[in-house]
């Protein structure tokens, strides 16, 4: 073993030196070679030559060429080391999936984009570009490294009216989706009121993944415009909002659809001249509904939402309405992180202002305990500040025994009234 490089245990197993990463001293995954001959991680390499290193780590050679080529003999055998370790708990190293090769992106899109090619093949272009793309964050940065790609992505995308429902216009939905819009590209679908109408239809297209990348492409122009007008002209549109819905409705299923879901009527609502149609769509039971299968981000967004549209009477009676809300609100505070905190004090605080039942229910969940936890909390001012209210308004219905009217609570410096 070379002077200075320590054994490495995996698993109780020494690896082999030749086996690990000269930059990382960890066990490659993706070996690859320089022009020096040395072999290193592929990860550990791009990042020491994304810092602006010029040489080789090893030689110390000044390098003017990067490319590195796979050694894939020295990854199977890495591989055939670790299938004969496997009884002492050693894991397989996955064969990894090549990046994207610039020319082979280039060649694919100029396929795609050729109204001389077949139909068929500008499709399976795409299909494979929508593969690369879904492989990792660099393949996604190649391809878009030309300026030109997302405008092709478009211009197939918003192709005649004839094929607008072909399978060509779907894929290069697929692959749009998968990258941010320039603010010149969202003005451009936004002002356009045929685009957006195109998009709403999309919301109601048989196939489920045509539905979601629709709702998808739309949070992405809402989030990516920054005039009001725009923005409202796209969410005045009824079927926007009735076809949002119903994915957070019936595809619930789906991660994805979920996810997205909920980014899209979130991105909607914060036109406040049109909140309104989301609640005459449903949105107020489809997020209740599905406020506990969330994630982290996904919940503050719910949450978030809620909050917007209990501000309106319609959509305080709504969400009033329905027996799971103030239930489930309770239980969000102090649960997720300060922010959905925030978001379901103030949705409390406005359903609890205007009926005298929800204030009854809150009480009842517990409201309580969990908001003098809150003011007492590390949480954000403004949470304390919906706190400190909310039990101020509730305070008169609480229970005579209750912690509220004891004299403890009385001469607490917690919440001075």
């Amino acid at each position: 073993m070379p002077g200075g490089l320590e054994p490495l245990d995996l698993a109780g197993e020494q690896v082999p030196y030749h086996f690990r990463c000269p930059i990382s001293l960890e066990l490659m995954r993706d070996p690859v070679t320089l022009a020096t001959g040395q072999t290193y991680d592929r990860a550990s390499i791009e990042s020491w030559a994304a810092t602006g290193n010029t040489t080789c780590p090893v030689t110390r050679t000044p390098l003017s060429d990067f490319t590195l080529i796979p050694n894939h003999t020295l990854r199977r055998l890495i591989q055939d080391w670790c299938v004969g370790n496997r009884a002492l708990g050693v894991e397989r190293v996955p064969t990894p999936k090549q990046p994207a090769e610039p020319a082979t992106v280039t060649s694919l899109l100029k396929q795609a984009s050729s109204v001389l090619n077949p139909v068929s093949a500008r499709v399976s272009a795409l299909v494979r570009l929508k593969g690369l793309a879904r492989d990792s964050e660099k393949n996604r940065s190649v391809i878009c490294f030309p300026d030109k790609a997302r405008e092709m992505l478009m211009r197939i995308l918003f192709s005649d009216s004839s094929s607008r429902s072909s399978e060509l216009n779907q894929e290069a939905l697929a692959v749009l989706v998968m990258f941010q819009l320039c603010e010149s590209e969202c003005t451009e679908i936004a002002s356009d009121l045929n685009k957006v109408i195109y998009l709403s239809e999309l919301l109601f297209h048989s196939s489920i993944e045509v539905r979601i990348n629709s709702a998808s492409l739309i949070e992405i122009v809402l989030a990516g415009t920054r005039s009001s007008d725009l923005r409202a002209e796209i969410s005045n549109l009824d079927e926007i909002f009735a076809g949002v819905t119903d994915i957070l409705r019936n595809l619930s299923s789906y991660p994805r659809a979920l996810r997205i879901g909920v980014r899209a009527l979130f991105t909607l609502c914060l036109v406040k001249q049109t909140r309104h149609k989301a609640v005459q769509a449903g949105a107020a039971e489809a997020l209740i509904e599905r406020l506990a299968d969330l994630e982290k981000c996904d919940a503050e967004r719910a949450l978030a939402t809620i909050e917007l549209l209990c501000r309106l009477p319609s959509g305080s009676s709504a969400f009033a309405a329905h027996a799971l809300t103030v239930p489930l609100l309770v239980k969000r505070i102090l649960k997720i992180s300060d922010k959905a905190t925030e978001y379901a004090a103030g949705a409390l605080m406005a359903l609890c202002s205007g009926s005298e039942r929800s204030r009854r229910e809150a009480v009842s969940a517990g409201v309580l305990t969990q908001l003098l936890l809150l003011v007492q909390s590390d949480c954000t001012e403004r949470a304390k500040r919906k706190a400190q209210m909310l039990l101020r308004l509730l305070r008169n219905s609480w229970p005579d025994d209750s912690t509220g009217n004891s004299d403890d609570f009385g001469c607490s410096e917690v919440l001075p009234f």
